[in-house]
């Protein structure tokens, strides 16, 4: 074979590597941002605090996700957050549902965790979840926490005084 068609092949081979890993990226992407273009609809929530949702945040039911926020804004009349969440057709949530800011732990984001209710009639496409609680400043808390067990003074004992033996006599 010759020289010239020596250097195609390799860069033919080249180019599928790279377009293979390409569609890997694509495939791990989508699959990782749930955005499979399945069926979805939305809904509308009211937080007081909203802090550590953004746009792509995790919505998830039992601890298994079943939508992503797609937008946050901030309703100038009440001051809080409205976030749009965009929820898998296949899950059907009571009109009672709750819906509450939620961190997988110190270190971990926020998402926001939907408790369906037992009312027999569900949410539809643009409903409200009326029933919300938002996002707990953990730091906040650890804080106050150290601070009321911080040491007080006064209450420190002294240490009781021995008299010499034979002195009580």
């Amino acid at each position: 074979m010759p020289q010239i068609l020596k250097e195609h092949v390799v860069e033919a081979l080249t180019g599928l590597a790279v377009l293979l890993v390409a569609a890997w990226f694509l495939a791990f992407t989508l699959g990782r941002t749930g955005s499979t273009g399945g069926s979805r609809y939305e809904l509308s929530a009211k937080f007081p605090n909203a802090a550590g949702i953004a746009v792509g945040s995790d919505v998830r039911v039992s601890g298994m996700k079943v939508g992503a926020v797609t937008s946050q804004r901030l309703d100038p009349a009440t001051y809080q957050a409205v976030i749009t969440l965009s929820v898998d057709s296949a899950v059907k949530l009571p009109l009672d549902s709750s819906a509450a800011i939620t961190s997988e732990g110190l270190l971990g984001g926020n998402f926001i965790s939907l408790v369906p209710g037992g009312d027999p009639e569900m949410l539809a496409a643009g409903d409200e979840i009326t029933d919300t609680q938002g996002s707990t400043d953990l730091m906040g808390l650890i804080g106050s926490v150290i601070n009321r067990s911080g040491g007080d003074e006064t209450a420190k004992s002294e240490p009781a005084k021995s008299e010499p033996a034979g002195a009580a006599e």
